[in-house]
C-alpha cells in the first residue's frame, strides 16, 4: 500500500514532533552529561521522593501522561472492555509471558552476575503503566484501548507484584536447581515479609500517583471542556494547546532520569552492556510477538499496536523504587533497573517507526486522519 497518508501527516508536524527521536537521544545525552559533570546532582535530585521515585521524575511523568489521557474519548471505553481478543491476550502477555521471558533471559545472559540478574527480573515483573501511553499515541494506537489496558495492568500490579516477585526470585530458582548465592541470598530473603506486605501499599500508592492523578485530570478536563464548549471545540482548540506538553514532559523526565544515574552508567560501561543485551532481546521478542499475536487473532492495526506496546513496556519507576528500597541506591539491582529505561526509551521509539511501517500489513487498515497522533 502507499505510504502517502503517513507522509501527508508528517508534513503537518511541528519541528519538535518531526525530529522527536533526535530530541530523545539528545535528552538522554544531556542527562548523562549532567549526571557525570555536575558533582552531587544525582544525590540532590534523589533527596525528595514520591513513593521512592525522585520528585522531579514524578512531576515529569504526570505532565507527560496528562495530555494523552485528556485525549481519550471515555464514552468509547465500553467498546474496549467487550473486546476479548484484546483483553485476554493482554493479560496472558503481561502476567505470564513477560515475567517468564525476562526470568529466562536474565539467567541465560547473566548467570554469573546475580545482582544484575535480580534487577532485571524485577523490571520484568513491573508492567508498564506510564510511558507506554506515549509510545502508543506516537504509533497511532487505540487511545481508549491503551487507557483500559493500563488500568487493568495497574490493578493486577497491586495484586500480583509481590506474589510474582516471591515466586520468580525465591521459589522458581529453587525448583529449577539454579544457584541463588549473591542474588537474593541476603537482602531480599531477609525482607521477604516486607515485600509481601508493605510493598503492596507502596505499589498501590505508585499506581494512584502515576496513573490515578493524570487519569482523573484527563477525564475531568474532557468532561468539563465538552460540557462547556462541545466536543468540536475541545478537540480542535483545547487539545492542540495541551498536547505538546506530553512531549515536553517526556523529554524532561528523560533528562532527570539519566542525570540521576549518569555517573553510575558512564563509569560502568561493560556492566551496562551486559545488562542491555537481554533487555534488547526482551523488548524485541515481546513487541514483535505481541504484534503478530494481535494480527493473528484479528485485531486491527490500532489495537494490535496497543497490545504490542503495553506488553513490551515496563514500569521502570516502580522497578527502580523496589530495587532501591530493598537493596539500596548503589546496588547492582538498582543499576539494572536504571539501565531499563536507558534501553527501553530508544528501542521503543524505534519500534514506533516500525509499527507505522507495519500498518500496510493489516488488511483492515484505518487511514490516518487529522486526529491521528503520528508525531514521528
Amino acid at each position: 500500500m502507499s505510504a502517502a497518508p503517513e507522509k501527508a501527516v508528517a508534513g503537518r508536524l511541528s519541528f519538535l514532533d518531526r525530529y522527536l527521536a533526535v530530541w530523545i537521544l539528545a535528552a538522554m545525552a544531556l542527562g548523562l552529561g549532567l549526571g557525570r559533570l555536575v558533582p552531587g546532582l544525582g544525590d540532590a535530585l534523589a533527596k525528595v521522593t514520591v513513593t521512592g521515585v525522585s520528585l522531579p521524575i514524578a512531576l515529569g511523568l504526570l505532565v507527560m501522561m496528562y495530555p494523552v489521557l485528556a485525549k481519550v474519548r471515555y464514552d468509547r471505553l465500553d467498546t474496549v472492555t467487550r473486546d476479548r481478543r484484546l483483553l485476554l491476550p493482554s493479560l496472558l502477555l503481561n502476567w505470564l509471558v513477560g515475567p517468564a521471558l525476562m526470568f529466562a533471559l536474565a539467567w541465560l545472559f547473566l548467570p554469573d552476575l546475580p545482582e544484575y540478574r535480580t534487577g532485571l527480573i524485577i523490571v520484568g515483573l513491573a508492567r508498564c503503566i506510564a510511558m507506554v501511553i506515549i509510545w502508543n499515541d506516537l504509533a497511532c494506537g487505540d487511545r481508549e484501548a491503551a487507557a483500559v489496558l493500563v488500568a487493568l495492568n495497574s490493578v493486577f500490579q497491586v495484586i500480583a507484584f509481590s506474589a510474582l516477585g516471591w515466586f520468580y526470585l525465591s521459589v522458581l530458582p529453587g525448583w529449577l536447581g539454579l544457584e541463588q548465592s549473591g542474588g537474593l541470598g541476603s537482602p531480599l530473603l531477609e525482607r521477604s515479609r516486607e515485600l509481601g506486605g508493605v510493598s503492596v501499599w507502596e505499589i498501590a500508592r505508585s499506581v494512584l500517583i502515576f496513573l490515578g492523578i493524570p487519569l482523573a485530570a484527563g477525564y475531568l478536563t474532557r468532561r468539563i471542556g465538552e460540557k462547556a464548549k462541545g466536543r468540536a471545540w475541545y478537540e480542535s482548540k483545547l487539545i492542540p494547546r495541551v498536547g505538546p506538553f506530553a512531549l515536553y514532559g517526556l523529554l524532561f523526565t528523560i533528562v532527570i532520569l539519566f542525570a540521576l544515574q549518569g555517573d553510575a552508567i558512564t563509569s560502568q560501561p561493560l556492566d551496562v552492556a551486559r545488562i542491555a543485551l537481554p533487555l534488547l532481546v526482551y523488548f524485541a521478542l515481546m513487541w514483535a510477538g505481541s504484534m503478530a499475536l494481535g494480527r493473528s487473532v484479528g485485531l486491527e492495526y490500532p489495537r494490535a499496536t496497543t497490545l504490542a506496546f503495553t506488553a513490551a513496556g515496563n514500569n521502570f519507576e516502580l522497578a527502580i523504587a523496589v530495587a532501591i528500597a530493598t537493596f539500596g541506591a548503589t546496588s547492582g539491582q538498582a543499576l539494572a533497573g536504571v539501565v531499563g529505561p536507558l534501553i527501553e526509551v530508544p528501542v521503543l521509539i524505534g519500534l514506533v517507526y516500525v509499527a507505522l511501517y507495519a500498518r500496510r500489513f493489516f488488511t483492515a487498515r484505518t487511514p490516518l486522519t487529522e486526529e491521528d497522533p503520528a508525531h514521528v
